[in-house]
């Protein structure tokens, strides 16, 4: 049976280049301090990083808080620990000094609840390869407010999100939405 099926094939076609996906990145975060007035007894559990297309992110988890977590952040010129007024040196071209109103330690006991040591990187923080962070100390925990410093690479705008149990802190890589 040697017939055709008038099958033609069709010659070859250079693959058209893949679209580049363009992200589109929030504007108009400001660079100024914000503020959320309210507080907790529920104590700091623990702090993460990520990384996203537009910004670096860090949370503060207090769990039990609900959205009852005050916090308080803004640039600064040195990060100085509450109380003693210390300087806690922050790598970066800029610091963010993060102010969470929950304590790292339980309010009854007085035992820490976040491992962290006061003037030392912040613990299973990893920052490598983050486009603006660059360094996130811990400053203390002093009547009930805990203190970070957050090295990033300039004076970028940045956001603050208070969720369910956590405190958000967003700082965008450029000005331009890029």
């Amino acid at each position: 049976m040697g017939a055709t099926l008038g099958l033609a094939t069709a010659p070859a076609q250079a693959a058209a280049p893949a679209a580049v996906a363009q992200t589109s990145c929030p504007t108009g975060w400001g660079s100024l301090d914000k503020a959320r007035p309210a507080s907790t007894t529920a104590p700091v559990r623990n702090v993460r990083t990520g990384r996203h297309a537009c910004f670096d992110r860090m949370v503060i988890d207090v769990p039990g808080a609900g959205t009852g977590t005050g916090s308080w952040v803004r640039y600064v010129t040195q990060l100085r620990q509450d109380g003693s007024g210390r300087v806690v040196p922050v790598a970066g071209g800029a610091v963010l000094e993060v102010r969470v109103m929950a304590p790292s330690y339980d309010p009854e006991t007085g035992a820490p609840t976040y491992p962290a040591r006061p003037g030392r990187p912040l613990p299973g923080v990893d920052l490598t390869g983050y486009r603006t962070f660059r360094d996130a100390r811990f400053a203390g925990s002093f009547e009930g407010d805990t203190q970070f410093g957050l090295g990033v690479r300039a004076r970028l705008p940045f956001r603050v999100l208070t969720l369910t149990d956590r405190v958000v802190v967003d700082v965008a890589h450029s000005w331009t939405g890029r």
